[in-house]
């Protein structure tokens, strides 16, 4: 009972100091901490991996700050890259009491010892593994010290969408580590549209021959794409370089992207044979980057001392570097928290029959996990930059150098991390910068390509395997000086046939295609079932009068319109004749309302400003009517006799005398218009007058008009009547809705046009109301829709284009009369403002009229008597504004002494006048004074 109370006691005890962060005594330390480390001693990486990691050990164990007291040892297997030979040394280890494994190097050996770590709870650092299948939810207590493939496949896909490729071919070892890096690199570049087009794996093991490698290389020479992604080993990768400048396929041209199992080499066995550097002359590699440091220059200098000078240090020896100094800082963490190093049985292995494997021997690492959490939590700084791990177990800020091999070495041309893409600064740099990946930041110095030619490879070429490219051609029955079969041959001629070939012969290299007809000949083919067998593969493109709509550019890539297009409305027209009402046509009947409307009100206007100091505005209320008329509508020609006194109606009248100058102006060019030059006039004035409408309308055959105008126009189906020939176009259009023809057709703007070059009765009425084009149609991401676009352009350039436009659609005579037909009246919309103008200035007149007004009643003592009641009041005081308005005001003693003298000639004037008025010859003559004193306009 005794001894159960103590060890509860203790365990208490040790339960509190690790609540509290107790750190245990240094002389509690265990004097030797063993860790193994698994890779393959004389591969490229090997032979660096054991200096770097042996020399971590002694800088650990001659550092104080680190792992007081205790003593770190290392015991190595070799792996010889083989999962076989890994397990047995993995076993080997585990017999050690091993608390912490770096490695292993290869990702197959990876696959197979991962499972022992799972099930002995001993953490594994791999510095080299790059799978990026090995997860952390397979293999708990697998930690990768380096970048995963994951983001060198992400960074190859970049470069390959940087310099425009669209496909790839990839080469690859066909293991673990190759497939799967392959498998990423699919996955990256299908993110940004571009893919794979063929794989060619590599048996792994020295079994593989130059045969093998000349069989593969053989079949990717024949393919299309000249992008070339080689994700192996050493030693089959120099197998293959060297098989393929024996092909010549180290030339002008092609593409070679390497993996970092070049880079490695290039690092560590410097400078190669001239031989093996000139297979690889304008290969572009990626190489793990690690920022620059003093500790990183220091940790250089004394590695050919390290080596004996005999190889360099790559990337992955400085990964295996940092990974013992990781395991370093986990223990001393470990230990701080008051972690012991103790091991316990596994039951199930021990109650294996098989005693012959010494099972027994291997034992569970106690405190497995909580070394890999202090593994995981670690934060420090090493000599490939800071090792810190995302929540995916993943190393921060993953970054790759861009290097391109040149004459005997190489020389880097940029840079890829994953915060900011591709650049020509280290990516420590942009760190403390906002993350851009904009296409315009994404930059990389000039690279010389195979064949020492300093120009982009296009990337792609026609394979030459003999195949040509089917071209799908419409077999029209209508309008075939766009595209017409030569009747007893796969030949075919034509306007788009003509642009076809031109494009083709600017191309800077061969195409070999044939034309193969779609149609049965007896009507137009459906442009969208062309299409859609470009996308299932049925054609290899399509040429002819298709037009570029959104619904096929889903499934298809065209090229540059060679032609603008879109969808028009043609419609029956009749000659407008002037006629004895033809005064009336160049004004709308609002037009006409507003204009009218608007002299009798700045008559009124006139006559309230005019009425209380000018005696031409006064009168018995007949006269003053009359007056109100005669003066409106005399304005109309300037021809008013009545002086205006007033300030106010002085400002009215200018406004009103310039808004009746626009529109006599207006009207008199409009009318001579009508009068001198040929009309047209049609009752459907476009689209929406035919949407408005029940009438039928025809479309063409195979166009997609139908599909348009169903479900963007929302015209029912029966409404449309599908029509064959130019000959079916004129004949629905002259019989008309009630002879069982149609009220207009909707067709392509090309069409059109060369039917009414022939067809002089019709025209197009309204606008345009889709804007396309017509152009080639390839598959989706084939690079050759973009190569024919250019060449496209350069015949628009050169003039080329619009020849071939002329010897096949030559306008006749009456094209010239075909412009679209638009009413010729004039209507408010144009006028409004002037209206609204001259509105504002009489309603402004108007309001300060009646302020001045109110103010002289106001002003003005009422000497009536009050009445009681308040209805009567304000009776009174509308009587007495009234009075006011209506009375006349003196305004002589406010005229100069000169306009006094003039008005009072004026009145002995008209008193004269009154007396000639007396004798019928005075009064003719005094009417044929006035006429001939009257002005004119």
């Amino acid at each position: 009972m005794k001894v159960i109370c103590v060890v509860t006691f203790v365990l208490l005890h040790v339960s509190w100091d690790f609540a509290n962060g107790f750190s245990a005594n240094v002389s509690s330390r265990p004097a030797v901490v063993n860790i193994g480390a698994i890779f393959s001693f004389n591969s490229t990486i090997g032979r660096v991996a054991k200096i770097a990691i042996e020399e971590a050990v002694k800088d650990v164990n001659s550092n104080s700050s680190i792992l007081p007291g205790t003593k770190l040892v290392v015991q190595m297997q070799n792996s010889n890259c083989s999962g076989f030979l890994g397990m047995i040394g993995a076993l080997r280890l585990m017999e050690n009491d091993i608390v912490a494994v770096v490695g292993p190097q290869s990702s197959v050996v990876a696959h197979m010892v991962l499972n022992l770590a799972n099930e002995l709870h001993v953490p594994f650092l791999s510095f080299a593994a790059t799978d990026p299948t090995l997860s952390s939810l397979q293999f708990p207590y697998f930690v990768r010290t380096t970048q995963s493939d994951l983001y060198q496949m992400t960074a190859v896909a970049e470069i390959v969408d940087y310099y425009s490729w669209k496909e790839v071919i990839a080469i690859y070892l066909d293991d673990d580590y190759g497939r799967n890096g392959v498998s990423a690199l699919d996955d990256a570049l299908v993110a940004r549209r571009l893919k794979i087009s063929y794989k060619a794996g590599i048996p792994p093991g020295s079994a593989v021959s130059r045969d093998d490698i000349m069989d593969i290389l053989v079949k990717v020479a024949l393919l299309e794409s000249r992008v070339i992604v080689l994700h192996v080993n050493p030693a089959s990768g120099f197998m293959v370089f060297s098989v393929a400048q024996y092909l010549r396929m180290m030339a002008n041209g092609y593409v070679w992207l390497a993996t970092d199992w070049l880079s490695s080499v290039l690092d560590s066995t410097s400078p190669l044979p001239s031989d093996t550097m000139d297979t690889l002359q304008g290969a572009l590699v990626l190489r793990a980057h690690t920022p620059d440091s003093d500790r990183k220059r220091n940790f250089l200098s004394r590695w050919n001392k390290l080596s004996g000078g005999s190889f360099g240090v790559n990337s992955y020896g400085l990964y295996a570097y940092d990974s013992v100094w990781l395991v370093a800082h986990a223990l001393d963490s470990f230990f701080n928290q008051g972690g012991i190093i103790s091991f316990s049985n596994d039951s199930r292995l021990i109650n294996l029959e098989v005693s012959n494997l010494h099972l027994d021997a291997l034992s569970i690492f106690d405190g497995g996990s909580i070394l890999l959490n202090s593994i995981l939590q670690s934060d420090l700084v090493g000599l490939t930059g800071p090792i810190k791990f995302n929540p995916d177990r993943s190393l921060i800020l993953p970054a790759y150098d861009i290097i391109n091999v040149i004459g005997t070495g190489f020389r880097r041309i940029g840079y890829w991390s994953n915060y900011s893409g591709l650049s020509t600064v280290p990516p420590e740099t942009l760190y403390s910068r906002p993350p851009n990946r904009s296409s315009v930041n994404q930059q990389l110095y000039s690279a010389v390509w195979p064949g020492e030619t300093v120009i982009k490879p296009r990337g792609w070429v026609f394979p030459n395997n003999g195949k040509q490219l089917k071209i799908g051609v419409p077999i029209r029955v209508s309008y075939k000086e766009f595209v017409s079969q030569v009747q007893g041959t796969n030949d075919f001629k034509g306007f788009c046939i003509d642009v076809f070939t031109a494009a083709v012969s600017l191309l800077p290299y061969a195409v070999p295609y044939q034309f193969i007809p779609y149609g049965d000949g007896k009507e137009n083919p459906i442009y969208t079932e062309l299409v859609q067998m470009i996308a299932t593969g049925v054609f290899d493109g399509a040429v002819g009068d298709i037009a570029i709509i959104t619904n096929r550019t889903k499934i298809v890539d065209f090229t540059q319109p060679y032609t603008a297009s879109g969808l028009v409305v043609v419609a029956p027209f009749r000659k407008l004749n002037t006629g004895a009402w033809a005064f009336l046509r160049p004004f709308s009947r609002l037009m006409w309302g507003v204009t009218a409307a608007s002299f009798l009100v700045v008559g009124i206007v006139v006559w309230i400003l005019e009425h209380r100091i000018n005696n031409e505005f006064r009168g018995p209320p007949r006269q003053q009517l009359i007056t109100i008329l005669w003066f409106s509508l005399s304005t109309m020609f300037f021809s008013h006799r009545e002086n205006t006194v007033s300030t106010l109606g002085r400002m009215v009248l200018i406004i009103w005398l310039f808004v009746v100058l626009i529109i006599n102006s207006s009207y008199t060019a409009s009318l001579t218009s009508i009068l001198t030059v040929q009309r047209l006039s049609s009752p459907i004035k476009g689209i929406a007058t035919l949407k408005a409408s029940d009438d039928p309308i025809g479309y063409q055959v195979g166009s997609f008009a139908e599909h348009y105008l169903i479900e963007e126009i929302g015209i029912p189906r029966s409404r449309l009547v599908a029509l064959g020939s130019p000959e079916a176009y004129a004949t629905a259009l002259k019989n008309g809705p009630k002879k069982g023809g149609v009220a207009a057709v909707v067709d392509e703007r090309p069409y059109v046009e060369l039917f009414l070059s022939s067809q002089c009765k019709y025209r197009i009425v309204g606008q345009e109301f889709t804007k396309s084009g017509w152009g080639f149609a390839f598959p989706r991401d084939s690079p050759l829709a973009v190569d024919m676009s250019t060449a496209i352009l350069t015949l628009s350039e050169s003039g080329d284009l619009q020849r071939i436009h002329d010897k096949w659609l030559q306008s006749s005579a009456c094209t010239s009369d075909t412009a679209e037909i638009e009413s010729d009246r004039l209507h408010l919309k144009s006028f409004w403002g002037l209206f609204l103008v001259i509105g504002v200035v009489c309603f402004v007149a108007l309001v300060i009229y009646f302020f001045q007004i109110m103010r002289q009643f106001y002003r003005t003592p009422n000497i009536e008597p009050v009445l009681n009641g308040e209805g009567s009041s304000r009776s009174r005081r509308l009587q007495r504004i009234l009075s006011l308005i209506d009375e006349k005001k003196d305004v002589s003693k406010r005229e100069p002494k000169r306009r006094r003298m003039e008005r009072s000639s004026t009145e002995i004037c008209k008193g004269n006048d009154l007396e000639l008025e007396t004798s019928p010859k005075r009064r003719q003559t005094r009417f044929s004074t006035e006429i001939d004193i009257s002005p004119h306009n």
